[in-house]
């Protein structure tokens, strides 16, 4: 991660965000427009670590989303609608009037929800391996599972095979990666939550915050749909279905890749963003 990092100047800084202490990651130029990245369900910031320096003409944010990572944690279990106004508080505090949401998983769901509740904050959407748009009772309980397995139980190869039913080759599930979220999912604050941050894989819960055929089609913004052939918590048809829903979107489908296209195979993915986001510029 820091050989990653190191060719550009970068800072890790905590933000108030409505109250929320709001770990980030910030790079790049910030007079330029900004892009803020956002990770998936029990993620963190350095799921984007192999894209920042890539990007760093932009005003460049990675954030811990509310509940995740070393962000804070209320009590209580969290919903689309709370995702999206920590996103916002987010932007409140460190001056982002309008951003580019690049979401993986939860953080497509969140970002495209934003984009139609906020239209005017939202710049354009990626969505990488987007969820929100199906209840599939297996996937949800994988995730919950898997992840409650690695948190309860302090067993590092638990995390490992977390890390690694993401990725189509377990070599992306780098032994760093692995201490990085062993070592999150075994703050006192994260074990006590992490039924808060898996809520949404609750029926009843996940099912009243899907993101519509309806919703999807009020996406106004430039969208960049990004999906590995390889998903495990997703097939192409949910990826071609967004594509379908969402006028003028973009869709890109990856070969021998997973739930993490942006990290598995960052350097195809890099030159996709940078030329969908120079399309999308004001």
């Amino acid at each position: 991660i820091w050989t990653e990092l190191n060719p550009i100047a970068f800072r890790v800084e905590y933000v108030d965000a409505g109250g929320v202490p709001t770990r980030t990651l910030r790079a790049g130029n910030p007079d330029a427009e900004s892009v803020v990245f956002l990770h998936g369900t029990s993620g963190h910031l350095e799921a984007f670590t192999r894209n920042v320096v890539a990007h760093a003409e932009y005003d460049v944010h990675a954030i811990d989303m509310l509940g995740h990572g070393y962000t804070g944690k209320p009590e209580r279990p969290y919903e689309i609608a709370d995702y999206v106004q920590h996103l916002i508080d987010y932007f409140d505090a460190v001056g982002i009037e309008r951003a580019h949401i690049v979401g993986e998983s939860l953080g497509g769901w969140v970002g495209a929800r934003a984009a139609t509740v906020h239209p005017d904050r939202v710049q354009s959407l990626q969505l990488l391996c987007a969820g929100g748009t199906v209840a599939n009772p297996e996937v949800m309980e994988r995730i919950k599972t898997s992840t409650r397995n690695a948190v309860t139980t302090d067993d590092v190869e638990l995390t490992r095979k977390r890390l690694r039913l993401l990725m189509a080759d377990p070599a992306d599930a780098t032994e760093e990666l692995v201490e990085v979220r062993h070592a999150i999912y075994h703050t006192p604050e994260f074990v006590g939550g992490v039924d808060n941050l898996l809520s949404l894989q609750d029926m009843e819960r996940r099912t009243r915050n899907l993101l519509t055929p309806e919703e999807l089609g009020r996406i106004t913004q430039p969208t960049l749909i990004v999906w590995g052939r390889e998903n495990p918590f997703g097939e192409v048809p949910e990826a071609s279905a967004m594509h379908e829903n969402i006028p003028g979107s973009q869709l890109e489908l990856f070969e021998r890749c997973g739930h993490w296209p942006q990290h598995e195979q960052a350097e195809l993915y890099n030159p996709i963003s940078l030329e969908f986001l120079r399309k999308a510029a004001r």
